[in-house]
């Protein structure tokens, strides 16, 4: 088997320097991509899928990937707008692509193994990708299966405001019960709260939440494509509609078309929810490498 990782990198803007993703918060100038990729090499990963778009395939070829592409298998796919089934046209007025599951659809030609699916943008953690790989060899690429890696919802905070996150419940190691909760954060007695309209819920802040650290078999795809069909279908017309991962998982599960198991991690999760937490991540990152868990330079 040739464990994958695949990192959804098609929303890196083209003019480099001003997108999140690209941002440098490693002591030497190192983006949160770099860490994913540095900590999957380190579990074990033979290859890595980068789903960009065309306009950006340059610049991040030479400017990205060229720092480990002697490390790791770097194969791309291109997340296009225009890449539909036949009998479906693009809005006129769509500029956007169809979401994170069209995205993953991109990779069905060049993809035979289990494999990790990823945001480019978030810090996992090595004990995520070390959870992740051991997970994959735990996959029967003929069935339809998968994991979801989870995190304690109080290492997936921003301290400088309110984040949306979805809550997983599990019976017997598998994932039961997703439930997208909006506006958590600590209320000013420290204590975690979710808003739900005008009142506050307390919530504990050992709560398992899906961070988009997925693991599935490649019998997944066909599904994919067959639902993509079926969603252009009911929603193709309407221009900012997305085809998303979590939604069509859940789906398949409420169908029982599919099993994902929950794997946790007590990693902390980094991201730049917003402009203040750049500082925090480039502090907390700076802190990783002081207790010797990364290089500096990484590469």
């Amino acid at each position: 088997m040739e464990a994958t990782l695949i990192i959804m990198a098609a929303g890196i803007g083209s003019r480099y320097g001003g997108t999140k993703q690209i941002e440098p918060v490693g002591p030497n100038g190192e983006i949160i991509l770099d860490y994913s990729v540095y900590d999957a090499i380190q579990a074990g990963f033979h290859r890595v899928v980068f789903i960009i778009r065309r306009d950006i395939e340059a610049t991040f070829r030479g400017d990205i990937a060229a720092k480990f592409q002697d490390k790791i298998r770097v194969d791309y796919v291109y997340q296009e707008l225009q890449d539909i089934p036949r009998g479906f046209s693009v809005p006129p007025d769509r500029k956007k692509p169809w979401g994170t599951g069209h995205a993953l659809l991109s990779c069905s030609k060049i993809i035979r193994d289990p494999f990790v699916v990823i945001n480019a943008d978030d810090f996992y953690g090595s004990q995520a990708f070390k959870e992740g790989f051991g997970g994959l060899y735990e996959l029967d690429s003929t069935k339809p299966s998968g994991f979801l890696v989870v995190y304690r919802l109080a290492n997936t905070l921003s301290p400088h405001g309110y984040v949306t996150r979805a809550v997983c419940e599990s019976k017997a190691g598998k994932l039961s019960r997703i439930t997208e909760r909006l506006k958590i954060g600590r209320n000013r007695f420290g204590l975690i709260e979710y808003v739900d309209g005008d009142v506050s819920h307390e919530i504990e802040p050992d709560e398992l939440v899906s961070m988009n650290f997925w693991g599935f078999s490649p019998a997944l795809l066909p599904m994919l494509e067959s639902r993509f069909t079926g969603f252009l279908g009911r929603h193709g017309v309407q221009t900012g509609k997305e085809f998303l991962i979590p939604a069509e998982i859940d789906a398949l599960r409420e169908a029982n078309q599919i099993t994902i198991k929950v794997l946790k991690t007590d990693s902390t999760w980094f991201g730049v929810t917003y402009p203040e937490d750049k500082e925090l991540v480039k502090a907390s990152l700076a802190s990783l490498v002081r207790e010797g868990r990364y290089k500096s330079p990484l590469w």
